[in-house]
């Protein structure tokens, strides 16, 4: 066996890892895999003796493509979102094996709302037990402050997974939610929306409850004829034109009682890939 041939073979093995570290961090199955390539690009050009800890060190290679990829995304959100690469998760066998250990679909969504460090910190730390010594590097900041990124962002997702185990009762706020916007009742959208709610739709992205329920009380004309569906098994609402066809869906992502975040689907190609299914 080459050198070449026994680098592959070590890198093959931390392949599984690398993948999921960069699909959490990115949200996209496509952009994981460059990043993944990215790696090996790299490593095939190191001095892969030198290095001690490859499982490390590939890990810190992936999450600096990841972050920048990030970061260039959010320079991007200046304008309006057309390459948004990240939409309502829809059902699969590789996206089932990639999230099934420790994060799902609604957790996905919600990260989509961090800062790019906020996540890379959350991602590394608290899905992947990364040390904030660590994260530090990757991030140019001081341990303290990687420690900081992750506790906003801990704040931001905790309690995401629990009330996947209640559909019933996050039915019922999305329900509370479609009922308010019907009514264009202001103060009802307030009592269901988390106070930092975020939706995130083709035209851009809206923080903060009174945003949002500012335009979801302009939504009051699309949602007397939306109905209760879930979408790719989250809570949503479906709005249909007047000859039944779909015209946009939302799903919701509620933490707590609250919607924390709200993505808004309205393009033909992404309409076209959502598993739509009755709500029960």
């Amino acid at each position: 066996m080459s050198d070449t041939d026994f680098l592959a073979e070590r890198f093959e093995a931390h392949r599984p890892r690398l993948r999921a570290v960069a699909y959490r961090m990115l949200g996209s199955l496509a952009e994981a895999e460059d990043a993944v390539q990215e790696a090996w690009f790299r490593l095939s050009r190191s001095e892969a003796g030198d290095i001690g800890n490859l499982g490390g060190w590939l890990t810190t290679v992936v999450g600096r493509v990841c972050l920048d990829l990030l970061r260039s995304r959010a320079s991007r959100r200046e304008e309006p979102l057309e390459e948004d690469r990240r939409p309502v998760p829809v059902a699969g066998p590789e996206q089932d094996a990639l999230l099934a250990d420790s994060v799902g679909g609604a957790l996905l969504v919600v990260l989509g709302t961090l800062t790019p460090a906020e996540r890379l910190a959350f991602v590394l730390h608290d899905l992947f037990g990364v040390p904030f010594e660590e994260i530090a590097v990757i991030a140019d900041r001081t341990p303290t402050a990687a420690r900081q990124l992750a506790s906003r962002a801990r704040r931001r997702v905790r309690g995401a997974e629990a009330p996947r185990t209640d559909l019933e009762r996050r039915r019922e706020v999305v329900d509370a939610f479609l009922a308010a916007a019907r009514d264009g009742d202001f103060d009802g959208l307030l009592r269901v929306l988390d106070p930092d709610v975020v939706a995130r739709a083709a035209g851009g992205v809206t923080t903060g409850a009174r945003a949002v329920a500012r335009g979801a009380t302009s939504f009051a004309h699309l949602a007397r004829t939306a109905g209760p569906a879930l979408v790719g098994g989250v809570p949503g609402v479906v709005v249909r034109d007047a000859a039944g066809h779909v015209e946009r869906v939302l799903a919701f992502t509620v933490v707590r009682d609250r919607v924390a975040v709200i993505e808004v689907v309205s393009e033909p190609e992404r309409l076209a890939a959502l598993d739509i299914a009755p709500a029960p």
